[in-house]
């Protein structure tokens, strides 16, 4: 397999793209090698633009659960295309997407705002729950990835229930002192940042952690930290931008039974295109602008083109009460086939599922959070997705990412999948 335009195009874009690129996991550098530039998407297909093709478990990171150029979501999109781009003034879409969401989610939520990505989501829910209990401090957990605003990137200290110091140069540290870190799955660790605050706000988590590898939360887990937020007048905000309408119909809350206060969306809900959205009780979200006192706003928020395209989707989800059994099942035959094909080489591999979500670790021990994470083998891990991807299978370059099975997979296609990764086993040990 040969990809030496891709090699020359990465190569022109370094002169003008910082770092070749325009998301900083696209350059392949914890994996080795040099990123390939895509031609076009067919389906459960990538093609790059030295013809080569790849079966892709990336699926633009999430939001392609039908596939690539899906024909209703595709012909959604021409249409809305031909009526304009974006207006900037309201149209009936947003609320037809808005009706669609609330009413899966009807015993959480009331309202929704859209916006531009999953970032901004997560950065207006954060200004909101700061708002609406009038204290600045928030809790997040180590591993966890809420998008690149300034108070979510931080670090840990020495302890688990220290505050957060910049994890970036360019974020004032007079931000991150209001973010405190707890431990993914461990309750203790929460009970202390509650203890060194003067006043938390929120409880921020992805309730199935898709970007330190997939590690869902543990529901006793989740019901502990929904009764700490309930003791401490806390708001608890599930970051279901990834997961959401891909684990299940309705996200994490389609498996475990607790219930936040303030859910993001994102991925799916756009089809393919950029688009985000927070929602809360009507208490709650009705202290947004212009209602409220707390101000929020976007120009492309509610983009029309978007809005088609994430009706469209979320419709089809809504109307195939298979789909996600199906699909479930593919993403269990597949991590199946890859524990027994590592087994087989002597390898050892931690794998999980949920809905059309999959991960998989190179660790001997089950892996509950970021440190159990970061105890996998990098290494082993880049060997692999190197060989597969010359092999035609494109895994998420970093092995702190998720896999995404699409609904135009089938058993032939995982099958095909599962005896590359067998030969790739043996080959890397």
């Amino acid at each position: 397999m040969k990809i030496d335009r891709s090699k020359e195009a990465f190569n022109e874009a370094k002169r003008y793209i910082p770092g070749g690129v325009d998301s900083p996991v696209r350059a392949f550098k914890s994996v080795g090698g040099e990123p390939i530039f895509i031609e076009r998407g067919e389906g459960a297909y990538l093609y790059d633009i030295d013809g080569n093709r790849y079966i892709d478990f990336v699926q633009s990171w999430g939001p392609l659960i039908f596939g690539h150029r899906d024909k209703d979501i595709e012909d959604a999109v021409i249409e809305s295309v031909q009526k304009g781009l974006s207006f900037g003034a309201p149209t009936l879409v947003e609320t037809e997407l808005a009706k669609e969401i609330v009413a899966l989610f009807d015993d959480v939520i009331d309202k929704v705002r859209f916006v531009s990505s999953g970032t901004e989501a997560v950065m207006s829910a954060i200004r909101l729950a700061r708002g609406f209990t009038g204290r600045d401090d928030i809790i997040k957990f180590e591993g966890c990835y809420h998008g690149h605003s300034d108070s979510l990137l931080v670090e840990a200290g020495s302890g688990a229930a220290t505050f957060g110091t910049p994890s970036s140069p360019g974020v004032p540290a007079d931000l991150t002192k209001h973010t405190l870190l707890a431990k993914y799955n461990d309750i203790e660790s929460v009970k202390r940042c509650f203890e060194s605050s003067s006043g938390v706000a929120a409880v921020i988590i992805e309730p199935i952690a898709g970007n330190m590898g997939l590690v869902p939360a543990d529901e006793p887990f989740l019901n502990a930290l929904r009764a700490l937020c309930d003791e401490h007048g806390a708001l608890l905000i599930f970051d279901e931008v990834m997961s959401g309408f891909r684990a299940s119909l309705k996200g994490s809350m389609g498996i475990v039974s607790t219930k936040p206060d303030i859910v993001t969306f994102g991925k799916v809900i756009g089809g393919g295109m950029p688009v985000g959205a927070f929602a809360a009780r009507s208490e709650i979200m009705d202290r947004l602008s212009p209602d409220g006192d707390i101000y929020q706003a976007g120009t492309l928020s509610g983009n029309p083109v978007a809005m088609r395209a994430g009706l469209s989707a979320v419709r089809k989800l809504k109307g195939d009460a298979a789909l996600y059994d199906r699909l479930s099942t593919l993403a269990k035959r597949l991590t199946d086939g890859l524990k027994e094909g590592a087994k087989d080489a002597g390898l050892t591999l931690q794998t999980d599922v949920r809905g059309s979500m999959f991960g998989f670790f190179f660790n001997s021990n089950e892996v509950k959070n970021f440190d159990d994470a970061k105890r996998s083998d990098a290494d082993l891990f880049a060997k692999f997705h190197q060989h597969m991807l010359q092999k035609g299978v494109y895994f998420a370059c970093s092995q702190y990412e998720t896999g995404f099975i699409c609904s135009v997979m089938d058993e032939s296609l995982i099958d095909e999948v599962i005896q590359k990764a067998k030969e790739c086993f043996k080959e890397i040990v």
